[in-house]
């Protein structure tokens, strides 16, 4: 099975299409439980994102956020919201499902971003997670602890694990680095796409590569669980944008633009962003184009 599929919200109403009637007595009185006052007819969303780390991981992160997020746009709306998590296991996959409208809105690593716009130029920005207010973070290429490894120049003539083939870090911002050290793929030993990045990062601890690149929050969780790796370098990154289909209604994307910019938002929101979220534009990715353009030399 490609994709695998969980549902939040406050009733499970199963269906692809946006605002659709919700029959039946029982999820009648359901609705007059959870929402008094509202209509039969609701807004059924599927959120898309693809396993960057541990699918289980992934539906752990994402169930508080997106239920909290689905009861506050009910309370926008004035009508029920659900939301559906559908996770594909492939960036590819990811990208094709929010670009077709097969799901509604999405949460991408910028690299995504700039692939699904070439796909589908509508697909619009809802908000970027903040980072201490700003719009960048951190990615890092790690070494095993014990490494005589000093400098990304001396990365000549070893072995490299990268991410996955799209990935914002464990690719295009990575092999950027590295050209700038005067490292292309053929002064390596050997390189290869691992996909996730916790997986990067285990197969450097575990020996089988000298080096490789990954978000530092998933570097942070590695350690903390003993993964015996340390950072060589640190690069910009921009933060993630939250991405809305072409066929998302422009009250919904309303809604929950309004629901993720509020400055009332609960703890809930500091799982998904540590600090909120801010309005996006375009331009915000214009280094990862520069990088993505760069690493074709790579």
């Amino acid at each position: 099975m490609k994709l695998l599929e969980w549902t939040f919200g406050i009733i499970a109403i199963f269906g692809t299409g946006l605002r659709r009637a919700v029959p039946g007595a029982i999820l009648t009185a359901w609705l007059a439980a959870f929402l008094p006052g509202v209509s039969m007819a609701g807004t059924d969303l599927i959120f898309g994102t693809y396993a960057a780390d541990k699918p289980t991981a992934t539906v752990k992160k994402y169930q508080p956020f997106l239920s909290f997020l689905a009861k506050r746009m009910s309370e926008e709306l004035g009508e029920p919201v659900t939301i559906r998590l559908k996770i594909a296991k492939e960036y590819e996959e990811g990208i094709r499902q929010l670009a077709s409208g097969e799901v509604d809105f999405s949460r991408f690593g910028p690299a995504s971003y700039v692939h699904v716009m070439k796909e589908n130029p509508d697909v619009r920005i809802i908000a970027m997670e903040s980072q201490n207010g700003q719009k960048r973070f951190k990615g890092v290429i790690v070494v095993h602890s014990d490494s005589t490894v000093q400098s990304v120049e001396e990365l000549a003539g070893l072995s490299f694990a990268f991410g996955d083939e799209l990935s914002t870090i464990g690719r295009y911002l990575a092999q950027e680095y590295l050209l700038d050290a005067g490292i292309s793929s053929g002064d390596l030993l050997e390189f290869a796409y691992l996909g996730r990045h916790d997986l990067v990062g285990e197969a450097v601890g575990a020996g089988k590569y000298t080096a490789g690149a990954l978000k530092e929050s998933t570097y942070k969780k590695l350690v903390a669980k003993g993964v015996p790796i340390r950072v060589l370098a640190s690069f910009d990154n921009v933060t993630k944008p939250w991405l809305a289909s072409p066929e998302m209604p422009e009250d919904v994307l309303e809604a929950m633009r309004n629901v993720m910019l509020s400055s009332e938002n609960e703890e809930i929101v500091r799982r998904i962003s540590k600090n909120g979220f801010l309005l996006g534009d375009d331009q915000d990715y214009d280094i990862i184009r520069r990088a993505m353009e760069r690493s074709l030399a790579f």
